[in-house]
């Protein structure tokens, strides 16, 4: 039994289906992990989704701002934008049983010595609290009310943790953090508009990995999100989005010995 976390899919199904094949995927015994954003700017969200639940029993995965973006569009009856590649899936008659799928995966997940989200980790927060946390969002979005949930979950504000919070702003800084940090200061006030690598960071912020007095550090962090920051393997992080959307790569790392596999990508 081998264990595969895998980056940003975006509905790239052609080279998820190559990339299984590159690592030899055995569905009786071989696990997945996926980082997130399984879903939009490729070209077969739809087909993704329904691929992933034929295999849903080796599949483990977090919720990424897409999938989130996803779930919100069916919540509010909302049509894409003109970004979006989710026309097609919107449309599909098994719309409902997909978001019932989507909106009930975890937004953090937890096992011995890996953790894994779509994003990034704030500083204060040890793993402990973010278990805690992050299950605060998931009750609700795999509730019966997580249509009202998440018409007031979106925004930039607040950019920062605070104890204090309640309700929709806690929860607001709680996704935010888990699916769209990328960068963050010293104190964890985020940056949600950086989305370059790191020779251009925003003065006064550092990748929120980087953060010296960060609780997380003990746990081996896996993550997507950053295709600007690409494929990055330390000791105690694992960037994996390798912007197979863009054209460049979609990546795996085997996690019992980390070889990395790869696959190249059509944009």
């Amino acid at each position: 039994m081998a264990t595969y976390a895998i980056g940003d899919l975006q509905g790239c199904l052609t080279e998820f289906k190559s990339l299984l094949e590159i690592i030899g995927f055995n569905s009786n015994k071989d696990r997945l992990w996926l980082v997130g954003d399984v879903v939009n700017r490729g070209p077969d969200s739809l087909e993704t989704l329904k691929f992933l639940m034929d295999i849903s029993k080796n599949v483990t995965m977090v919720l990424g701002n897409h999938d989130l973006h996803l779930i919100k569009l069916v919540a509010n009856n909302e049509k894409a934008s003109e970004k979006d590649t989710l026309g097609k899936t919107l449309k599909s008659e098994d719309i409902s049983k997909i978001t019932d799928w989507l909106r009930k995966k975890p937004l953090f997940y937890f096992e011995e010595d890996y953790s894994m989200v779509h994003a990034g980790l704030l500083p204060q927060w040890d793993i402990a609290q973010v278990k805690i946390l992050a299950k605060e969002v998931e009750t609700h979005l795999a509730g019966d009310n997580w249509r009202s949930f998440l018409k007031n979950i979106y925004g930039n504000t607040p950019d920062s943790w605070n104890e204090q919070l309640e309700n929709h702003e806690r929860w607001r800084v709680i996704i935010n953090a888990l699916t769209r940090l990328r960068v963050c200061t010293v104190t964890g006030k985020m940056n949600f508009t950086f989305k370059g690598n790191l020779n251009n960071l925003p003065q006064g912020y550092m990748p929120w990995f980087n953060v010296p007095t960060r609780k997380s550090k003990k746990t081996t962090i896996i993550f997507g999100h950053w295709s600007a920051l690409g494929l990055n393997i330390q000791r105690n992080i694992i960037s994996l989005d390798t912007g197979c959307v863009w054209g460049r790569s979609l990546s795996a790392i085997r996690l019992e010995d980390r070889k990395v596999f790869q696959t190249s990508c059509q944009k």
